[in-house]
């Protein structure tokens, strides 16, 4: 007779020495950006109301515990299949990655602790206790710290190397400080699920649908339904009521654009974040969460406890917030989501900040925005705000001021608070002051002893906003000359022949020595954002080992960005001569590219970006 088994496991006790395998027809891993975020920012508000500075492994024994629901486990033979919850175990599994590799650099004990929870040695062979043999190159390589190229792998294993990307840049380890081991023995020892566990391959599926389908519990969504429809009596009001929101819902959860999850409770967490959050935790240990916190956890307890700050809680004010509130902020989300998806005219800052997995914009949109707002009010407010939250983010990444979930958190609620229902031009008011006052520019940052652009160069945290740099350059100058804007096409990493970052000098310092003192020199001034271009990667690497006076001749015939170091790029073309003109940009060919030509590609470089990230792009949304 099949036995049915459920168990609390810690996280320690879940993949201690055990491995889990998945079946072929399971769906890949789909966590987004947002969903990574939102757990780690989970964990790390739950591990902070307990902690306390100067505290050790040991006193988290009397830390709080933190629920991350249940999965189920099909047994068969010697090996364990999951039903359900492999999107959890996957993301836990590149958070343990995350925090071995880091705590390993500093020779803590914890490390062999973590380490058994990723993998086993298996007579001399590693044996990754996520046993999927698709995605083992992966995890190996994100474990061992090596490199991995995603390109022409499924998409399972291009998710999970961008979710470790957000787990890096999220960069819990700086967050917690001298905290983070503690948080590690918090993390494997006070955070667990239930893990209800089948010999039979039917109980299993049974269980599965019948938690996902008639035994499902209600969710905080149907929660919060359920407590706003307890005043309104009477039955026309309520049953429309209750018709609005549930259309609203299925709108949303429906619809395919935009990252997996639960969207509604999403969209809920980040309209009650935007227009009602006025309070956030202290920024000390043992803080207790206020509003912003409170709102990203238990929404529909929030919203009961403050339902004078809402104005609700009579029959006509409830009936308000389900069927008008709801509906228009829900639509709104979806504008959004849309136009971070397809590159949309009228909208593409919100397309660029989506590039840059900003995702803290899908909250920050929504603040200025009101009911009585007509579509395209809508429209301005959303590309206005995106638009100031571009040049925000990318003069803080040139500067190397991380803008994670985590870092930026404050600053987001902040802002919420600043823009709440303003009116568009009071809205384009207040953004561009806060970019005139910004101590963060793109020729440096005084406070943090920051260069600017004309000091960024290719690293781990840089290669990323790097990209997004070049292909915003390459798409202006490209537009500026008379050709289509190509910057869905360079961000494009699906096609065929994608975009890559081409150096301009070659990786020889032998023949550069007489221009440089040592090859770490030559080094930081080849990786230098001034000397570099994105180009096809079939051209990419192609030429990359050519010296500059070969490879000059086939960038004429790539984009105007690149062709410009060429004398070719200025011979009958008119309108990039005008456009050179009319902005003041001292575009030059060059015979030779060495140190005196890349410092005058780099001054180029700074005044291109000053155009494209000017603050007076948000007043082109007044009308």
């Amino acid at each position: 007779m099949s036995s049915i088994s459920p168990h609390y496991r810690t996280i320690t006790q879940l993949l201690q020495s055990r491995s889990y395998s998945i079946d072929d027809y399971q769906r890949e891993y789909k966590w987004g950006t947002a969903n990574i975020q939102e757990l780690l920012s989970d964990l790390q508000n739950k591990f902070e109301t307990s902690y306390r500075e100067g505290d050790g492994p040991k006193q988290t024994a009397t830390y709080a515990d933190y629920f991350l629901g249940s999965i189920i486990v099909a047994r068969r033979g010697t090996k364990s299949y999951l039903v359900d919850g492999q999107q959890r175990v996957t993301s836990l599994t590149l958070l343990l990655i995350y925090l071995y590799r880091t705590v390993k650099e500093h020779g803590h004990s914890v490390t062999s602790t973590i380490e058994s929870l990723v993998f086993s040695d298996n007579l001399g062979e590693q044996s990754f206790n996520l046993d999927i043999p698709d995605r083992t190159p992966v995890i190996k390589a994100l474990f061992n710290g090596d490199d991995f190229n995603p390109n022409g792998k499924d998409e399972s294993t291009a998710t999970i190397l961008a979710r470790y990307r957000d787990i890096e840049g999220y960069d819990l380890a700086d967050e917690l400080g001298d905290a983070l081991p503690v948080f590690i023995y918090w993390l494997l020892n006070n955070v667990g699920l239930i893990e209800i566990t089948t010999d039979s391959d039917t109980h299993a599926y049974s269980i599965f649908e019948a938690m996902n389908d008639r035994g499902k519990p209600l969710s905080p969504v149907d929660m919060l339904k359920a407590y706003l429809l307890t005043p309104i009596h009477d039955e026309a009001a309520r049953a429309e009521a209750n018709r609005s929101w549930k259309r609203t819902v299925v709108d949303l959860t429906s619809w395919s654009g935009g990252p997996d999850g639960d969207r509604d409770a999403i969209v809920i967490k980040a309209w009650l974040r935007a227009q009602y959050a006025v309070t956030i935790r202290d920024r000390r240990a043992g803080a207790s969460d206020k509003d912003w916190e409170l709102i990203g956890t238990t929404f529909h307890r929030w919203v009961r406890d403050n339902a004078s700050h809402l104005g609700i809680g009579d029959s006509g004010s409830n009936l308000r917030l389900m069927t008008v509130e709801f509906d228009f902020y829900a639509r709104a989300y979806k504008t959004i989501l849309e136009a971070a998806s397809t590159y949309m005219p009228g909208l593409e800052s919100v397309f660029y900040n989506s590039h840059n997995e900003f995702t803290w914009q899908y909250t920050v949109l929504l603040a200025p925005l009101a009911p009585t707002d007509d579509t395209e009010t809508v429209r301005r407010k959303i590309e206005a705000t995106a638009a100031y939250l571009d040049v925000w983010v990318m003069r803080r990444t040139v500067n190397y001021v991380r803008v994670g979930y985590s870092a930026v958190n404050y600053a987001m609620w902040l802002l919420c608070k600043d823009i709440r229902r303003k009116p568009l031009d009071k809205l384009v008011e207040i953004l561009q002051e806060k970019l005139w006052q910004d101590d963060a520019t793109f020729e440096g940052s005084p406070s943090r002893g920051r260069s600017g652009i004309g000091d960024l160069r290719l690293n781990q945290f840089s290669r990323r906003y790097i990209y997004h740099l070049l292909a915003r350059v390459t798409a202006y100058v490209d537009v500026g000359a008379g050709r289509a804007d190509s910057f869905p096409t360079l961000v494009d990493r699906t096609r065929k022949n994608p975009f890559d970052i081409e150096h301009i000098w070659a990786n020889k310092f032998s023949r550069y020595e007489d221009e440089f003192d040592s090859a770490a020199e030559f080094e930081a001034w080849r990786d230098n954002a001034s000397g570099l271009l994105l180009l096809p990667a079939d051209v990419n690497r192609s030429y990359q080992d050519k010296e500059f006076e070969a490879k000059a001749p086939h960038y004429a015939k790539q984009n105007f960005y690149a062709a410009s170091l060429t004398a070719a790029a200025y011979d009958h073309q008119p309108q990039f001569a005008k456009f050179s003109a009319e902005q003041g940009l001292d575009f030059t060919p060059f015979e030779h590219f060495g140190k005196a030509e890349q410092e005058k590609r780099s001054d180029l470089l700074l005044e291109i970006a000053n155009k494209i990230w000017s603050p007076d792009r948000l007043k082109e949304q007044l009308p």
